[in-house]
């Protein structure tokens, strides 16, 4: 059948590879991979013997027409990352986007990410988010990055490589202050997870005489909401969005509570009332 799927794969410890992802491998023709070394490790660990490609950022257009003519032609493709869920700050959605553009179906099995998996451990609001991936090596990219991101009120997640995080978290507290919060989580599932919770300044000066290692997940505080700039109108407004977005009446009045100076029973009698 011809089906390209995305497979999610461990962020670092095997045993969160699920069984319908090993089927999955198991069962189609061949297998895109970011680093096939990389992969060929996690295959042999379950037993599985598959032809494979490897796709990654910079033979994209190439061997992604390569693919496509080979799924047309009959064949199942899995695409797998290194690490984690495929097309997230990957090469695999420009993948996905040939295969929506050739009328491919696509399917998609579900397994670990790192970003939301720090999100959910970093103690900060979850209730709205807004992924930013890695930030530019390019000064003037990052600067305008940062800026466009200044008045952003949701939490944000940023990647870091271990050797640009002294840099990064520098370029953060320019921007956004000394006192906004942050939350570092480093080698997600494996031996020497660790999670690390500062606002910007402590965390400048917490790695002035600590070496990053690992990879990095930044959980990064949204603008906080200061009371006089927020009318009860607005902070009910604010309710109603997350209610559109899911969160039951009583939830969205207790986060919009937390950062307002409306408390939660005044918030939810707005709610009721309309």
């Amino acid at each position: 059948m011809s089906v390209l799927y995305v497979v999610g794969t461990p962020i670092g410890n095997l045993n969160d590879m699920s069984v319908r992802a090993v089927e999955t491998l198991k069962s189609v023709d061949f297998i895109a991979a970011e680093d096939t070394r990389v992969t060929l490790k996690l295959l042999n660990h379950f037993d599985i013997k598959k032809p494979m490609i490897s796709y990654y950022e910079h033979n994209i257009r190439e061997r992604g027409n390569i693919i496509i003519d080979r799924i047309l032609s009959g064949e199942s493709c899995a695409i797998v990352s290194d690490a984690g869920m495929p097309c997230i700050s990957d090469p695999g959605e420009d993948l996905v986007r040939l295969c929506s553009e050739n009328n491919i179906d696509v399917k998609v099995i579900p397994g670990p990410s790192a970003a939301i998996s720090a999100l959910c451990i970093s103690g900060m609001n979850t209730s709205r988010f807004t992924f930013e991936g890695f930030l530019s090596t390019s000064k003037k990219s990052r600067a305008e990055h940062l800026e466009s991101l200044k008045d952003e009120r949701r939490t944000m997640i940023f990647y870091e490589a271990p050797h640009k995080l002294k840099n990064t978290l520098e370029d953060l507290k320019k921007c956004f202050g000394d006192s906004r919060k942050i939350s570092l989580c480093r080698e997600l599932t494996k031996l020497h997870e660790e999670v690390l919770r500062f606002n910007l300044s402590e965390a400048t000066e917490y790695f002035e005489s600590i070496t990053p290692k690992g990879e990095f997940v930044l959980i990064l505080e949204g603008k906080p909401l200061c009371e006089e700039e927020v009318t009860l109108d607005e902070a009910v407004n604010m309710a109603r969005e997350l209610v559109k977005g899911g969160q039951k009446l009583t939830e969205a009045a207790k986060t919009v509570a937390k950062n307002t100076s409306f408390n939660k029973a005044k918030i939810y009698k707005e709610l009721i009332e309309e």
